[in-house]
């Protein structure tokens, strides 16, 4: 499956989920009677060729495109998209958050179902995948949908119209919008996602739902929005072709590894062999499994890596990344946390904790864009900025103890 290579690039990954935390914006609608900037009209007019070029149809043109008004945030969005510099306890917290653990054992109750069928027709595990929908999509929150995301059509349609460094990216990726209102899988009006238009329970570029997408509770389309049935077999589906998944594999375990052991891929048997045994004391259950060692911070969690992990890896190509995904899918089936602290680390807020440090921000002139215990870009932006008045350092956008125990103070 070639075409999978592109859609998961670091580049394209990293446009991909630059969006999910960008606070909310205004965008013109898609009937909006405002004029358009100078230039976009005639530049839709001329489009209009290349999109029918693509088997566009006159009908799905004038439903997308009639009269769409170009975002013209997206470009500021683009310029100031915030850094935080996370130490790998910090990135794992923030993912791995007391919000995420209660709503994703929430949602598995829900769709146990569905993840039952997963699990039998491709065998991957529910936690992974529920894992990965809790941090690309906030398990689909429709709250993430209203006060998060915008309008496709309008953010595809000002990158494809005025930035000139991917013109041809973006004018592709308008046309897949395109796509898929006119295959029937979505409308304009349902089509929300970031400002650089991911989309969806699995937050994927239109180019990437085309490509591997497809219709697992057999309706006859394949739906980024509504039920999360397609999006979490597609996913599932996506970590057997391109991330080789094992079926009855676990990700891996975090172990205790007296003098570091040696490196390269062995059994568990062998591992255990070498001294290297499980944190919690339990056996490895697959002892004639492979796996590698890894410890990311000197006298930190070790951990030894099944295949599976590096499953997760495909879909992001961040260690950091497959590490949170894998531990909050074992949290929220009733895991516990890493056993060996990282160094200098904090526990992880609770979730009334999160909620309590945004309001006491929010009445201190740190706006954090909502009190619902998520920490998004908005939150990380205001904890910044009180931190920097505060002389807090380094001021880093992490919410934690200190953090909260200064706010307790009056700052």
């Amino acid at each position: 499956m070639k075409q999978l290579d592109s859609p998961t690039s670091p580049a394209r990954r990293a446009i991909l989920k630059a969006g999910l935390a960008a606070g909310t914006m205004f965008v013109a609608p898609l009937g909006a009677l405002a004029a358009a900037p100078a230039g976009f009209d005639q530049w839709r007019d001329s489009f209009r060729a290349k999109a029918a070029a693509k088997g566009i149809t006159d009908a799905t043109w004038s439903r997308c495109m009639g009269r769409v008004e170009p975002d013209m945030s997206v470009f500021r969005q683009m310029r100031n998209q915030p850094e935080f510099h996370e130490q790998i306890w910090q990135y794992i917290n923030r993912r791995v958050s007391d919000w995420r653990v209660i709503h994703g054992r929430e949602a598995l109750k829900k769709n146990e179902a569905l993840f039952g069928r997963i699990e039998r027709d491709f065998g991957v595990e529910r936690g992974t995948l529920l894992a990965l929908w809790g941090v690309e999509s906030a398990y689909g929150d429709p709250l993430v949908q209203q006060n998060h995301m915008t309008p496709v059509f309008p953010s595809l349609a000002a990158l494809a119209w005025n930035e000139p460094r991917r013109k041809a990216y973006w004018e592709t990726e308008l046309i897949n919008a395109m796509k898929i209102v006119q295959r029937g899988w979505s409308t304009p009006d349902e089509m929300n996602g970031s400002w650089a238009g991911a989309m969806g329970h699995s937050q994927w570029m239109p180019e990437v739902w085309l490509n591997v997408g497809f219709d697992y509770d057999g309706d006859g389309k394949v739906s980024p929005f509504g039920r999360p049935d397609d999006a979490l077999g597609s996913t599932a589906k996506y970590l057997i072709n391109r991330g080789k998944w094992h079926r009855g594999e676990h990700w891996g375990y975090e172990v205790r590894a007296p003098g570091g052991g040696a490196g390269g891929s062995r059994s568990y048997a062998a591992w255990a062999s070498a001294g290297v045994t499980r944190a919690d004391g339990q056996p490895f259950p697959q002892p004639n499994a492979s796996a590698q060692l890894w410890i990311p911070v000197a006298g930190g969690p070790a951990f030894l890596l099944g295949p599976n992990f590096y499953s997760v890896k495909s879909y992001n190509p961040s260690m950091n990344y497959a590490l949170a995904i894998c531990h909050l899918g074992d949290r929220c089936l009733g895991g516990p946390p890493f056993i060996q602290p990282f160094p200098g680390s904090e526990r992880a807020l609770t979730l009334a904790e999160v909620q309590e440090m945004q309001t006491r921000l929010t009445k201190a002139g740190f706006d954090t864009g909502g009190t619902d215990g998520r920490v998004g870009n908005d939150t990380m932006k205001a904890i910044k900025d009180f931190q920097t008045k505060a002389g807090l350092l380094p001021a880093d956008g992490y919410g934690g103890l200190k953090v909260l125990a200064r706010l307790r103070q009056g700052g």
